[in-house]
C-alpha cells in the first residue's frame, strides 16, 4: 500500500504578511479603543491587508494542491480568513473596535496554528462527499464565530450600560447600538444555521459510508452545538428570546464548535 501523503506545504510571503498585518491592527484596534479614533482609518486598512494577504495565501497553497477542503487543519485557516472577512464587511456600517480587538488576534492565532502546527497526513478516505461537508462546515462554523464575537459584545457594553460605566472602553466604543447587535448577531445564526445543518447530515451520511460508528465525541458534541443554535432560534421565534439570553446562548453553542474543531485538529495530528 502507497504510504499517506504528508500535507506539508511551506508558508508562503503572503503568510508571513498576514501574520503582520494581523498583529498590527490588533495593536492599532487597541490603540483606538483606548481613545484614539484618528487611528481607525489606518486600524481597518491593516485589517483589510491582512485579510487580502490571508486571501493570497490561500490562493497560492491552492496552486501546491492543498485546498481548504482537503483536512481540518486547512479548513480552521479558511475559518480564519471567513471571521476576519466579516469582521471588515460589518465594520463598514459598525464602528466594532472592541470586537476587532478579540477578533483579529483569534484569527491571527487560528491562522498560525493552521499553517505551522504538524501537518500529519493526508485522509486517503476524503472524497468528494467529505470535501463538501468540510467546506460547508467551516462556513457555517465561521458565521457563527462572528454572531459570538457580536454577542460577546453585546453582553460587556449591556453590563457597562447598567453599571453606568460610561467612562469605559467597552462603552466609549459603542458604534452599534446593542438592539443591532442583537439584530445582527441572529441574523448570522439564522443564515448560518442551516448551513452548519447540511454539513452535519452529509458528515453523518459520509461517516456511515466508511463504516465508522457516529458514537465519537466531536460527533456528540457537534450535535448538541446543532440543539444550542436550533434552540436559540426556535426560543427566539417563539418565546421572543432576545438580549443577554439570546447572546450567552450564541456564546455556548459556539464553544461546542471550538471543541469539535481542536478534538479533529488533535486526531489529525496524532494519526
Amino acid at each position: 500500500m502507497e504510504p499517506a501523503r504528508l500535507l506539508s506545504v511551506a508558508p508562503s510571503p503572503a503568510f508571513w504578511v498576514a501574520v503582520v498585518a494581523y498583529a498590527a491592527a490588533a495593536a492599532m484596534l487597541f490603540v483606538v479603543l483606548a481613545g484614539n479614533a484618528k487611528a481607525r482609518p489606518l486600524a481597518l486598512a491593516l485589517v483589510a491587508i491582512a485579510f487580502v494577504a490571508h486571501g493570497a495565501d490561500i490562493g497560492w497553497r491552492g496552486t501546491q494542491h492543498v485546498h481548504p477542503a482537503q483536512s481540518v487543519r486547512e479548513a480552521i485557516g479558511f475559518l480564519a480568513w471567513i471571521i476576519s472577512g466579516g469582521y471588515l464587511l460589518a465594520s463598514t456600517r459598525y464602528r466594532l473596535t472592541l470586537g476587532g480587538v478579540v477578533v483579529m488576534p483569534v484569527s491571527l492565532v487560528l491562522l498560525l496554528v493552521a499553517r505551522l502546527s504538524p501537518a500529519g497526513t493526508a485522509a486517503e478516505d476524503l472524497s468528494a462527499l467529505g470535501r463538501v461537508h468540510i467546506s460547508l462546515a467551516t462556513v457555517g462554523v465561521g458565521l457563527f464565530a462572528l454572531a459570538s464575537a457580536l454577542s460577546a459584545i453585546y453582553l460587556v457594553e449591556e453590563r457597562a450600560l447598567k453599571r453606568k460605566k460610561f467612562d469605559s472602553m467597552a462603552f466609549k466604543d459603542r458604534g452599534a447600538p446593542l438592539e443591532a447587535l442583537d439584530r445582527l448577531s441572529h441574523r448570522l445564526v439564522w443564515f448560518g444555521f442551516p448551513v452548519f445543518t447540511i454539513a452535519l447530515v452529509l458528515g453523518a451520511v459520509w461517516v456511515a459510508k466508511l463504516g465508522e460508528n457516529l458514537d465519537r465525541l466531536e460527533y456528540a458534541l457537534a450535535l448538541v452545538t446543532w440543539i444550542a443554535f436550533a434552540t436559540l432560534l426556535v426560543a427566539r421565534q417563539i418565546y421572543g428570546w432576545r438580549g443577554r439570553r439570546a447572546a450567552r446562548l450564541t456564546l455556548a453553542g459556539f464553544a461546542g464548535c471550538l471543541a469539535v474543531l481542536v478534538i479533529y485538529l488533535i486526531r489529525r495530528i496524532v494519526e
